[in-house]
């Protein structure tokens, strides 16, 4: 079956070519076929695969898709459906629309050399400087969804900071999928920090549009030397929404990468991510939080590889799942055999509010070093009722006492955001996600426009 659609979408390459390349830039043309013919050989991952075992994509694959092929003109403005509303947190604010990058209404005013937007038409002016970025991560990946995205893939939002340059509020891109029938897009995200350089970014998904959205994207994160990045990511779009994530980061020496990714409402979700200590006295803290419920499903797996010495990486992953829910986690972390001194931890913890809520963890450490510090673990369970009596015996009614329990078990993850205005913000959201008044987005509740 899965041979099927890959024949399908291979027939649409080969018909299509001309009016891909006619539509997009030579950088990501160049690309392409050689992306096709990877996906040729790999196909869609199927439960076969070790790593795909508790995710069928079949039932997804098998609907009929549009793609913006020639790139129409995007029909709304996205700035006047969006109203940003959190306190005391300004932001850089842009838009993309499906898999294409809505241009900004007025400058975004960023330091001299920042290069923010479009992929696809700040490549025009610097591909020599993008050409040695753009793919490189992605192109290694053993998951045909990856060399699909890269086969299809028109535009995309590009992020350059130059070396020792510091941005001073946030940037935020809100990615808004709407259209009048089911369709198929293809993001890609480049982000590319140069040494001493400092940002802050922040995805938020949205589904705008009842009908159903398969969502294939593939960011590439450069963190150079010195250099810092704390990368947030906020899900809140419907149960017809497939999101198919695939990240890849290479930090150098002395450079910090901080990647948050919080689910508020989903349909079904699968996050690669793939994190590289290429130098010397680096760190990478990931954090996620899940909360799913009916028959939503999120599927997290971590990859971390400590090449060289003296690096530190942390995991904190935390589900709560309820009715007929599911989660996967999968964190692996790889201490290559020069990697001395190497400090990596990794914790995945899960609730399940229901008898029929499933989670399905797999922690795995692969040490080749012998001066290290490592550690892994996950732990599944119910509401303690113990602490419920202790809680209720102070008066609080029981549904307030699983709530207070479910928000105390969250907490942590939500503190690793360093935004305090953001945090303050998802600290409300979950708390409304928990009360059951968060059943749809109806806008932007993230930021605050500048």
């Amino acid at each position: 079956m899965m041979r099927e659609f890959v024949k399908t979408y291979t027939s649409l390459y080969k018909e299509h070519e001309d009016t891909l390349n006619r539509s997009s830039v030579p950088l990501l043309n160049q690309q392409r076929s050689n992306a096709m013919e990877r996906f040729d050989q790999m196909g869609f991952p199927d439960n076969k695969r070790e790593d795909y075992r508790h995710l069928d994509l079949t039932a997804v694959l098998e609907v009929d898709y549009g793609m913006n092929l020639k790139r129409f003109n995007i029909p709304s403005n996205p700035h006047d459906v969006f109203r940003c509303d959190v306190p005391n947190l300004t932001t850089k604010l842009m838009f993309s629309v499906n898999d294409q990058f809505y241009p900004n209404e007025k400058p975004l005013n960023l330091p001299q050399g920042v290069l923010c937007g479009s992929l696809a038409e700040l490549s025009k002016t610097h591909e020599a400087l993008l050409a040695p970025y753009f793919n490189q991560l992605a192109e290694q990946s053993l998951d045909g969804l990856v060399h699909f995205n890269t086969a299809f893939a028109q535009d995309g939002f590009l992020l350059y900071v130059p070396e020792n340059v510091i941005l001073d509020k946030p940037l935020q891109l809100i990615q808004i999928l709407q259209g009048p029938e089911e369709m198929l897009v293809q993001r890609r995200l480049l982000v590319i920090m140069e040494k001493g350089s400092q940002a802050q970014l922040l995805l938020c998904d949205h589904t705008l549009s009842p009908n159903r959205f398969l969502v294939n994207q593939v960011s590439e994160l450069f963190v150079a030397d010195n250099a810092r990045l704390e990368y947030y990511e906020l899900e809140m779009s419907h149960a017809a929404t497939t999101r198919l994530s695939h990240t890849f980061a290479s930090v150098g020496a002395s450079a910090n990468l901080s990647q948050n990714g919080m689910t508020l409402s989903n349909g079904l979700t699968r996050n690669n991510i793939e994190v590289h200590l290429n130098g010397s006295n680096s760190e990478a803290n990931l954090s996620g939080l899940a909360l799913v419920e009916n028959e939503q499903f999120v599927d997290n797996h971590i990859w971390v590889d400590h090449a060289v010495p003296h690096c530190v990486s942390n995991q904190l992953y935390k589900y709560v799942l309820d009715d007929q829910s599911k989660g996967v986690f999968s964190g692996r972390i790889l201490v290559q055999q020069d990697a001395q001194k190497t400090a990596a931890y990794q914790s995945n913890r899960n609730l399940c509010m229901s008898k029929e809520s499933k989670m399905f963890t797999k922690p795995q450490l692969e040490i080749y070093a012998d001066d290290v510090r490592c550690s892994h673990g996950s732990a599944t369970g119910q509401m303690d009722e113990t602490a419920m009596f202790y809680i209720r015996s102070r008066g609080i009614p029981e549904k307030e006492a699983r709530l207070l329990m479910k928000f105390a078990f969250a907490a942590d993850v939500i503190d690793n955001i360093h935004l305090d205005p953001l945090k303050d913000r998802m600290r409300m959201l979950v708390e409304k996600r928990f009360r059951g008044e968060l059943a749809r987005c109806a806008g932007c509740t993230a930021a605050q426009c500048s």
